[in-house]
């Protein structure tokens, strides 16, 4: 399977002119006047919009987020990179009109084939109250192979220097799969008596013990041995590319895994938006638009990491066991007592299930019980943990009041 890659970009390379071809008639439109409304026009255009919009991309999106609400005043936003590393950028908020210094956060977005734009609406959220620092990820296929490794050490190695250079003072917020090597970050800094441990960690719908309540996900990491997923899911990035050479997992894969699962919905959504384009309701069209543009933009994850994830995480599950080790060392969460604890857990997540983020209670032996809080958010899945409407007014104010409570 090592020329996967290869096979991939030549069908991507195949229908380059057909879409090339479609955004220059898409580009003729607002050329045409009142005939470019007509119905047979406003028909193919919509075709050609769909067309053109079904694809992955490789490249980060935007955050886009260049104002909040923040008290009584609304300021701008903007991005500062603090620390370039490699394989993921220290990406800060900057709010330059705050006169009033808020709790630093940092939060830790999942590597897991999307860009950490993925967080946004957490970001944005956070933004009101706090200062905003996130884990961006590189793209894989992107880092020269003179960069070397990057697996699961590495990925907490990056969470230790990002809190560290922030200082001390932070709080850390980590959203799906970094859960455990966030936790395992704050456990060794907690071991070493690190200025800059956090004061308050946060875990949302993460896979701290699957073993509690297994999912169609935890199931499927242990359906086959790991020397499956090398030899089957593993391809090497070709010559075009900066990472030349580098054996990644694909996250054009990982996205057909997800949207296998799930296909006809995502079959009714891009009908729906045909429809919406051929009837000329472009608002509802753009909500549409904007979520697969997003959905769509994907990131290549190392060999390493993902092999180190799968096995690790899914299926020896090395932390809730007691037997988690970085670069050899023993990872023991009873060393955390100042950090206190948040989990939070979707009713409906049928990702992370009730119970395997609230398992880290259990882990974190040393925090007395008023250091510990676990919210169960009712009627959200996954994504509903950290964005849309129940995470703005019912999980979001549970996380604020910890990182006030501790700051």
């Amino acid at each position: 399977m090592r020329m996967l890659y290869d096979g991939y970009q030549a069908m991507e390379d195949m229908l380059a002119p057909a879409r090339f071809g479609a955004q220059m008639a898409l580009a003729m439109r607002d050329h045409m006047g009142p005939v470019a409304d007509w119905p047979m026009p406003r028909r193919m255009f919509a075709l050609m919009d769909v067309f053109q919009g079904a694809r992955m991309t490789h490249k980060r999106p935007a955050y886009g987020i260049d104002r909040v609400q923040t008290g009584n005043a609304e300021v701008e936003v903007r991005e500062e990179i603090v620390l370039d590393l490699p394989f993921g950028d220290l990406l800060h908020f900057v709010k330059d009109d705050v006169e009033t210094a808020q709790p630093k956060v940092l939060v830790v977005a999942p590597m897991s084939g999307h860009f950490a734009t993925l967080l946004r609406s957490t970001v944005a959220t956070l933004l009101q109250d706090h200062d905003v620092y996130i884990t961006d990820w590189k793209n894989a296929r992107d880092v020269p192979m003179e960069a070397g490794r990057f697996g699961f050490d590495e990925y907490v190695d990056y969470v230790i220097q990002f809190l560290q250079d922030i200082g001390p003072g932070a709080h850390l917020v980590s959203v799906c799969q970094p859960c455990v090597p966030a936790l395992a970050a704050v456990a060794l800094m907690s071991g070493d008596e690190d200025a800059a441990t956090p004061k308050s960690m946060t875990l949302m719908g993460g896979p701290i013990d699957p073993r509690a309540a297994p999912t169609v996900v935890n199931e499927l990491a242990n359906e086959k041995p790991i020397e499956w997923f090398e030899e089957n899911l593993i391809s090497t990035v070709p010559f075009r590319y900066a990472g030349r050479g580098r054996e990644v997992y694909p996250g054009f894969l990982q996205l057909s895994a997800f949207m296998s699962m799930n296909m006809e919905r995502h079959g009714s959504q891009h009908r729906e938006l045909y429809q919406l384009l051929a009837d000329g309701k472009t608002i509802e069209a753009d909500k549409i638009k904007t979520f697969y543009q997003e959905y769509f933009a994907v990131l290549d994850m190392t060999k390493e990491f993902y092999l180190e994830t799968v096995d690790m995480v899914f299926q020896r599950m090395l932390l809730a066991k007691g037997e988690l080790t970085v670069h050899g060392r023993a990872v023991n969460p009873g060393a955390i007592r100042k950090t206190a604890l948040l989990t939070v857990e979707g009713e409906k997540d049928d990702v992370c299930a009730v119970g395997q983020t609230s398992a880290a209670h259990g882990l974190c032996t040393g925090l007395r019980p008023h250091l510990k809080r676990h919210h169960l958010q009712p009627g959200v899945g996954h994504y509903g943990v950290f964005s849309g409407s129940k995470w703005e007014k019912q999980v979001y104010p549970q996380v604020r009041n910890m990182i006030l409570a501790m700051n």
